[in-house]
């Protein structure tokens, strides 16, 4: 009888694990565009950081806002990483794509380099506020290694239109999104450092 009562815990255990089980759908965003460009023999040495996050983004989960105050995730739809992780990748690509500087590398403990960039990415949300929307903000800052010192910083807040009520137009958006949030990013810190800094 112990055997018999055993069997059925093992077969409705199992059975609740199938019930309801949705398939997780995980999603991408798009590996920046760059051109063969060589790097730039006599050119700087930058490090690309830890871009920090709040604690509702260190999960791959989608998450959304609805009206001021509502925060939610979608449990069945995640990003293949974390979204601090897909900023900071796609930062340090597009920078070593421009071919301005002699390296562009992830910073780690035995890494050398004139300058570390890192940051905190405080938004990566869909917006249901009447239209729907997605919402990337991110704060960046460099610091010159030799003086320790804080040379650059910039906060970037950007919208971007959901073009259809579907996850993958969320997807999409939020791709677009950052996109152009690294796009001007990069282009500012290339400035930046074309002056001489």
């Amino acid at each position: 009888m112990k055997l018999s009562i055993g069997m059925v815990a093992v077969v409705s255990l199992a059975s609740l694990g199938c019930v309801g089980g949705k398939p997780i759908h995980y999603y991408a965003v798009t590996p920046p565009r760059v051109t063969a460009t060589g790097p730039k023999l006599n050119g700087l040495i930058l490090l690309v950081g830890r871009i920090a996050t709040t604690d509702a983004l260190e999960d791959s989960r989608i998450r959304y806002r609805s009206g001021a105050n509502e925060v939610g995730t979608y449990e069945y739809h995640r990003w293949t990483d974390r979204p601090g992780v897909m900023v900071r990748d796609q930062l340090l690509l597009t920078l070593r794509g421009s071919g301005l500087f002699r390296e562009v590398q992830e910073a780690g403990s035995t890494a050398s380099g004139n300058y570390l960039i890192s940051g905190k990415l405080f938004e990566f949300d869909e917006v249901d506020d009447g239209a729907i929307q997605t919402r990337i903000s991110l704060h960046l800052e460099m610091l010159d290694r030799r003086t320790g010192v804080a040379v650059w910083d910039q906060l970037y807040n950007r919208n971007e239109p959901v073009n259809g009520k579907e996850m993958k137009d969320v997807v999409a958006s939020l791709d677009r999104n950052l996109q152009h949030v690294i796009t001007d990013s990069a282009a500012a810190i290339e400035a930046f450092l074309a002056k001489g800094a």
